[in-house]
């Protein structure tokens, strides 16, 4: 079974830790200045979130015309564990456990900058691990 219920909960909190990131202090502005598009494809359950990387930062939940320059597709459980801190997404795109598409050279210079995002990530999601979400 999923740690997710449903894409709505995806959108709560791993959408919720990009859209605080665009605002957080030492990440935001460096997230902007890699100027791309970022596409997330999950599944179990099934959800996408588009990430616009740029001075106009914007995190769409579903569908979107906005054309991406690198897509990612993994199981939701797998972001839960990469945001947690506790798996290593550079090994799970060589091993094919996520999938990627478009520069991977550009995803591997934004992992480091999504560590200071992981004790947000954290808090966001200590509700749902204690059964309160």
């Amino acid at each position: 079974m999923s740690f997710f219920t449903d894409s709505s909960e995806i959108d709560k909190y791993i959408g919720g830790v990009f859209r605080e990131a665009g605002e957080h202090p030492q990440s935001g502005p460096k997230l902007r200045a890699a100027n791309m598009v970022l596409r997330v494809i999950y599944t179990d359950p099934a959800y996408q979130l588009t990430i616009a990387l740029r001075d106009d930062f914007q995190v769409i939940g579903g569908p979107t015309d906005l054309a991406p320059d690198i897509t990612m597709k993994m199981p939701a459980d797998v972001a839960d564990r990469f945001w947690r801190g506790d798996y290593n997404l550079t090994v799970g795109l060589a091993k094919g456990q996520v999938k990627a598409t478009g520069q991977i050279g550009k995803i591997l210079r934004l992992i480091p900058l999504t560590k200071p995002l992981f004790p947000m990530y954290r808090t966001m999601i200590a509700e749902k691990d204690c059964g309160v979400a």
